[in-house]
């Protein structure tokens, strides 16, 4: 008994203080909450306005503008394009292998060569010459199905949609030919595109451009263009782009965003404070070349498709 009446006292005297530890936290939890409520209630009264919610829900007059490859889809369009011909045998692999160098030596460099550039337009444009346009859809709608849909970044994809549940009209701007960048447009559910247009007669392919590639300050062109047409305030426009080649059509709009941007347009985009979004993972997205896709790219892609209609040339 002497044992147990030893323990007692010390048992109870540990719960008292188990307690008034309890009871001491929560007063001061309760003190504490009540000084962050009031810290916030003055910070509030300082603090500048929340920035409006963007796109504009019902803003007719905004629109936005996205560049396609490796912005909304992973690697050049063309270039899965161009594999999709190749899968239906319509070209050897040797017949690419100039321009895919061609466009492997643009993605390390990261500069044009005005050469290579004009050496692949001509010869694309000489051997579609003749073609029919229905020609070259036709097969875009089986490949898109089968290379492009499953290439899509999602997170692009959802910017875009924010737009069209705003009311507002979305355009893909690219280098790749219209009818190409029309296919995809569709089938994403955007307004239309804005592409390289290859001269047509009746349908027919002529063999030369209407004006130039859409790449670079021709983009920027076309959306000032189009914005007259639809009568829409640019300032209040967004345009999304990976590459420093469109920055003069990002810097025509209000709400520029660099998506999975390059290395000159993420540094480009952080000096004037504009909004970056990477959706891509690993080191490797800082890269040069990053979707390896890419690695021979739009011109080459186009290519193939030139010499896909020449093999198929009735």
């Amino acid at each position: 008994m002497a044992a147990l009446g030893w323990l007692t006292p010390r048992r109870r005297s540990a719960t008292a203080r188990s307690v008034l530890a309890g009871e001491a936290a929560a007063e001061a939890a309760r003190k504490s909450s009540q000084t962050i409520e009031a810290l916030q209630e003055l910070e509030g009264e300082h603090a500048p306005p929340a920035e409006p919610v963007f796109p504009v829900a019902g803003d007719v007059h905004a629109a936005a503008f996205f560049d396609l490859d490796n912005t909304v889809m992973q690697g050049a369009a063309i270039f899965h394009f161009g594999r999709g011909l190749y899968k239906r045998k319509f070209f050897h692999r040797s017949e690419l292998a100039r321009f895919a160098w061609q466009q492997a030596w643009f993605r390390l460099a990261g500069v044009e060569d005005p050469e290579h550039m004009q050496d692949a337009r001509e010869s694309a444009l000489s051997i579609v010459k003749g073609h029919r346009v229905s020609e070259l859809m036709t097969i875009g709608e089986e490949i898109y199905d089968e290379y492009m849909a499953d290439r899509i970044w999602p997170g692009t994809r959802a910017l875009a949609q924010a737009h069209l549940d705003a009311g507002q009209k979305v355009w893909l701007v690219t280098a790749a030919p219209v009818e190409t960048a029309t296919i995809i447009a569709r089938r994403l559910g955007l307004t239309g595109a804005l592409g390289t247009v290859a001269e047509s007669v009746d349908g027919v392919y002529t063999g030369k451009l209407v004006g130039e590639p859409l790449h670079g300050p021709a983009k920027a062109e076309a959306v000032r263009a189009l914005a007259a047409a639809e009568g829409l305030d640019l300032e209040r426009c967004a345009a999304y782009s990976d590459s420093h080649n469109d920055i003069p059509m990002l810097s025509l709009v209000g709400h520029p965003y660099a998506i999975n941007p390059d290395t000159k347009l993420r540094k480009h985009a952080r000096a004037r404070d504009w909004r970056l979004r990477d959706y891509r993972t690993g080191r490797k997205a800082a890269k040069v070349g990053i979707p390896a896709a890419a690695g021979v790219g739009a011109l080459a892609g186009g290519t193939a498709a030139a010499v896909a209609l020449h093999r198929r040339r009735r």
